[in-house]
């Protein structure tokens, strides 16, 4: 079986070239998605551990993402993405809390939950109900000074759209957020939690059951389903803990500016890119890119 080795480098990195040479000795063709940027490497009947070896004794310390996969079945029909510090910069409860005066307390909380230190569901319930008569208020300020986007992400959706591929934001946050980011973004869909509400107060709870691991899991089967596709065919996104079942299950899991237990869990890594490495990944060269900003 043919492997791909897909390297992609940071910006402002000029030593691709280099390391693609070094490379070429041991793998098959070369094929450049963006000159000095990204590159393929075909391998022909290699492991893909012994390929995996060949790439950390040659890339070293040097600021490249890479992916090992199968030739064939790259480009994926159905996006499943995270959305908080994945497609956009902030925990948006935590801004949330900040703006409340409680923000050092749920960030702490926050943070332990992403690394899989605390049960996602009870943790969650937890912050919600610290912010119980708070004003939704503090909802419209965070969008409007904290939240910002991740760079790529609306050229990734396009791109894919575009191949006819379907693209969801499932978070284990609010749907008041992902309403917006996913129409600012381009998203087809989206689902998270929905927060109860009263007289434009925070009542402290959610409707259940709560989106979690195993509701993202769940829903990744659903879109796979509803468009008969395998889940080979799919590619999944996140940052954390919560998003491991998924990370798991989609034929291309990422772990994008991830911790340790999601990168573990997921088929590459992101450190260093933006969005549009997942776009290289999946073997589109920048010619192929369609070029979306965010629309406010």
């Amino acid at each position: 079986m043919e492997h791909v080795a897909t390297l992609v480098a940071a910006p402002g990195f000029d030593g691709l070239g280099d390391i693609v040479a070094r490379l070429s000795r041991s793998a098959g063709a070369t094929v450049w998605l963006e000159e000095g940027r990204a590159a393929d490497l075909a391998f022909e009947d290699w492991a893909p551990a012994d390929i995996a070896e060949v790439l950390d004794e040659t890339i070293g310390e040097a600021p490249l993402d890479h992916a090992v996969q199968p030739a064939f079945g790259r480009r994926k029909h159905l996006l499943i993405a995270d959305m908080d510090s994945t497609f956009i910069t902030v925990e948006c409860i935590d801004v949330i809390a900040r703006h409340a005066g409680i923000g050092a307390e749920i960030a702490e909380i926050t943070r332990r939950t992403i690394r899989g230190e605390l049960d996602f569901s009870d943790s969650l319930r937890a912050r919600v109900a610290r912010l119980a008569g708070a004003s939704v208020e503090l909802f419209e300020t965070a969008w409007r000074e904290d939240v910002g986007f991740m760079p790529g992400g609306p050229t990734l959706l396009a791109t894919m759209r575009a191949r006819g591929a379907l693209t969801a934001l499932v978070s284990g946050g609010f749907t008041w957020f992902t309403g917006r980011v996913a129409a600012a973004v381009g998203f087809d869909t989206h689902r998270a939690n929905t927060l109860d509400i009263g007289d434009g107060l925070l009542a402290g709870t959610m409707t259940e059951p709560i989106l979690d691991r195993g509701a993202k899991l769940d829903i990744l089967r659903e879109l796979a389903a509803s468009r008969r596709l395998s889940l080979a065919e799919t590619m999944a996104v996140g940052d954390g803990a919560n998003d491991i079942a998924m990370l798991e299950a989609a034929g291309m899991g990422i772990a994008y500016h991830g911790v340790t237990a999601a990168e573990r869990a997921a088929d590459a890594a992101v450190r260093h890119g933006d969005l549009t490495t997942l776009l290289f990944f999946q073997g589109y060269r920048r010619a192929d890119f369609v070029i979306a900003d965010v629309r406010l």
